[in-house]
């Protein structure tokens, strides 16, 4: 499931998963928050959060990920992905290379740095 982190400023989509994330969180969550911050920011950060109990991706969610982080690659300012999963730090690692902007990765305890990081 995934909802919105809305304490942040409009430039910025927050977003915060916990259990297995499908293609419909990216349909009715993400997609929609991306398209409205497009709307109105010719480029946007975004906090992604996988809590503690982040259980993983289906195949459609992974395949709906790729194409948004594609679709709109110069769009991207920053991006601070928070996660305790190691696999999913090790993924962004690998192809961060391939975005445009920094990208910055935190664990769940640090969620308030994150927040910083990604206003300033």
């Amino acid at each position: 499931m995934m909802k919105l982190l809305t304490k942040l400023p409009d430039y910025v989509v927050g977003i915060s998963a916990s259990g297995e994330i499908d293609a419909k969180d990216y349909k009715t969550v993400l997609i929609p928050a991306v398209d409205s911050a497009l709307g109105k920011h010719k480029q946007i950060r975004m906090l992604y959060q996988l809590t503690p109990d982040f259980k993983g991706f289906t195949t459609g969610a992974m395949w709906d990920d790729s194409k948004l982080g594609f679709t709109h690659l110069k769009a991207w300012e920053k991006i601070a992905v928070v996660t305790d999963a190691q696999w999913v730090a090790n993924l962004v690692k690998m192809f961060a290379f391939a975005l445009p902007c920094q990208v910055r990765i935190f664990s769940n305890s640090e969620i308030f740095e994150a927040e910083n990081w990604i206003v300033a």
